[in-house]
């Protein structure tokens, strides 16, 4: 999650694949993150999800624990990289059949791998460089493993973003169009999504005087945003869409995004990051995904979300970052999320 977010590089996604049906799509998922130290085992967490028929979920890198339990279970896993393991991913093809037969492999023939995502928001930065030799590798290394359907991407925040609004006028900024569009190309030829981390609440919040609460809580019924034909009730849409036309902008008009982050914090921000905001936010979007009226730019189609996270995480940066759980580390709820619309 990257809290440096504003308007004008916001989006959001949904997940395609080859192996995938249409009539999958739009299943709502969680974050399963770990940065805590008094969390419950991945044994009690995986029995919760099943309890709540929650049937899938995203690991931000290959916990062995939590990929032990959720052999069998049915739940099905975006499964991330670490960051610092991206450079060797790229360089040495050694280095990722390696990780495929120590991550990927052991699990595949009773956990289904929706996606194996290369970085979390890395672009821009550094690592940026190294994302799309290390998806090739990647890819390679499941080929060579007959493990070709499971999808290669990589997830990205809205700092990619240089304008978002209207969102017909969606574009990739100029410093990371170049790494952007080799990427697309990439995603485009393996029939893979882009993952992408949305989130209205930081858009929101660094644009109160042009952006209001109504809009980024899907609270609004009627048209706020007006892009040509298309309308647009709620900033969450806006900000989709305008990845989708960043998206063509660099010939990708085929890739379909899942948004693999949004939600809301309860606590460390005013009236803003409330419990009761976060419950609306998270319900709605739940309902609004889950439904098959997609976005205005592209109707018809569910969303594959999935919403962060499962727990508040204690060990994440002081303020709203430890407060976007819908559980407590105990397992008592923060508040009700309806996950069966």
């Amino acid at each position: 999650m990257n809290q440096l977010l504003c308007f004008t590089s916001a989006f959001c996604l949904i997940l395609f694949h080859g192996h995938l049906s249409i009539a999958e799509a739009g299943l709502v998922g969680v974050n399963y993150g770990m940065l805590g130290n008094n969390l419950p085992p991945p044994s009690e967490v995986i029995a919760l999800l099943k309890s709540r028929q929650i049937t899938r979920v995203r690991l931000f890198d290959p916990n062995y624990n939590a990929l032990q339990v959720l052999q069998g279970s049915g739940i099905d896993v975006i499964l991330g990289i670490l960051n610092q393991d991206l450079q060797n991913l790229a360089s040495d093809l050694s280095f990722a059949r390696n990780w495929v037969q120590e991550n990927v492999i052991p699990y595949s023939e009773a956990v289904t791998f929706r996606c194996i995502s290369a970085g979390n928001e890395v672009i821009p930065g550094d690592l940026a460089v190294h994302v799309l030799p290390a998806m090739r590798n990647l890819k390679t290394a499941l080929g060579e493993a007959n493990l070709e359907e499971i999808p290669v991407s990589t997830t990205v925040s809205t700092a990619v973003l240089g304008n978002s609004y209207p969102p017909s006028r969606g574009e990739f900024t100029k410093e990371v169009s170049p790494t952007m569009k080799s990427i697309t190309e990439f995603l485009a030829a393996a029939k893979s999504p882009l993952l992408v981390n949305v989130y209205p609440y930081f858009a929101y919040i660094y644009d109160q005087q042009n952006i209001s609460l109504t809009y980024a809580l899907f609270n609004s019924s009627e048209v706020v945003v007006k892009d040509g034909q298309l309308g647009y009730k709620n900033l969450f849409d806006a900000i989709t869409d305008a990845v989708y036309s960043a998206l063509e902008k660099v010939g990708g008009n085929s890739v379909v995004i899942v948004v693999s982050e949004s939600g809301w914090p309860s606590n460390e921000n005013g009236e803003i990051a409330t419990i009761a905001n976060a419950q609306t936010y998270n319900n709605k979007l739940i309902a609004h995904v889950s439904g098959a009226s997609g976005t205005p730019k592209r109707p018809g189609r569910s969303i594959d979300t999935y919403v962060f996270a499962i727990f508040n995480e204690n060990l994440k940066p002081p303020g709203t970052e430890q407060h976007f759980g819908l559980y407590y580390p105990n397992m008592t709820e923060v508040y009700h999320v309806e996950f069966t619309q």
